[in-house]
């Protein structure tokens, strides 16, 4: 299951996708993100999934290489629509003991589960296509004007470039972690939910000893190299935008006009 984790990890292939500039990337996993949230009907949703579905196809990346990380959000997927199937108030259609499902809770718990598939699939797209330093360099380059008000955006970028790249690693020492005492007797397989998840405990010593051995790594490396942030640094492979990066750009303020008119204003 650890390795269905794909948030974090990086694709290698060649594909229109990965061939993008960082920032138009990580504009449009932004504009698709907020674009979820503006829908409020069918036809939204279908217009979300074709975009979605052609950055797949172009991306390259194997579909069920993507969707194999729904299977980590399974758990949480199911709980978030029976929530709002069960909590949401207004006109009853069955009720199961004090709790009532009503047309509003299947029409809402409907849209959050979508929502919730397609943000994961559109954030993994984002990072199976880019790299760890080009994710960095999009970033802090779109953040680059909060440094008027004296915001550190190189090092917020570092951070948050680290921690995507940080998520397959200690899933992979988890996964050894799990292996070697799997070696010695233990069980995770076995038993009810709560068993399963009581028997991952003696998982989280080793792994968070793990963890701070390889920050403790990565600071004593970043030191011995000089590092000192991102003032005065130059950068090998400076970001420069290309002709399909601007067409990429009118693609997603096409899609956005799109979910306005049809997922938002019209059908409702």
């Amino acid at each position: 299951m650890l390795r269905d984790i794909t948030l974090g990890q990086y694709y290698r292939t060649e594909s229109v996708i990965h061939k993008l500039d960082p920032r138009v990337k990580l504009v449009a996993t932004f504009a698709f993100i907020v674009s979820l949230f503006l829908v409020k009907n069918f036809i939204g949703y279908v217009i979300a999934f074709l975009f979605l579905a052609l950055c797949v196809k172009l991306s390259n990346v194997p579909p069920r290489f993507i969707f194999r990380g729904m299977k980590a959000i399974f758990f949480l997927l199911i709980l978030t629509m029976v929530f709002n199937l069960f909590l949401t108030p207004g006109d009853p259609l069955v009720t199961v003991w004090k709790f009532k499902i009503t047309k509003e809770g299947i029409r809402l718990a409907f849209m959050m589960g979508i929502r919730l598939v397609f943000l994961i699939t559109g954030s993994s797209l984002m990072t199976l296509t880019t790299t760890p330093n080009n994710l960095t360099d999009g970033l802090e380059s779109l953040l680059k004007p909060l440094k008027k008000v004296h915001v550190p955006v190189h090092e917020i970028s570092m951070m948050m470039s680290i921690a995507l790249r940080f998520i397959p690693i200690l899933m992979e020492e988890t996964d050894k972690i799990m292996k070697a005492q799997m070696a010695r007797g233990a069980d995770f397989e076995s038993g009810s939910l709560m068993t399963r998840a009581r028997s991952l405990v003696p998982l989280l010593v080793p792994l968070f000893i793990s963890a701070f051995r390889r920050a403790n790594d990565l600071a004593m490396a970043m030191e011995s190299r000089c590092y000192r942030g991102g003032e005065g640094r130059t950068k090998m492979k400076p970001l420069i935008y290309q002709s399909h990066d601007y067409i990429a750009y009118i693609a997603i303020l096409a899609y956005l006009v799109l979910i306005v008119v049809f997922g938002r204003i019209l059908f409702v």
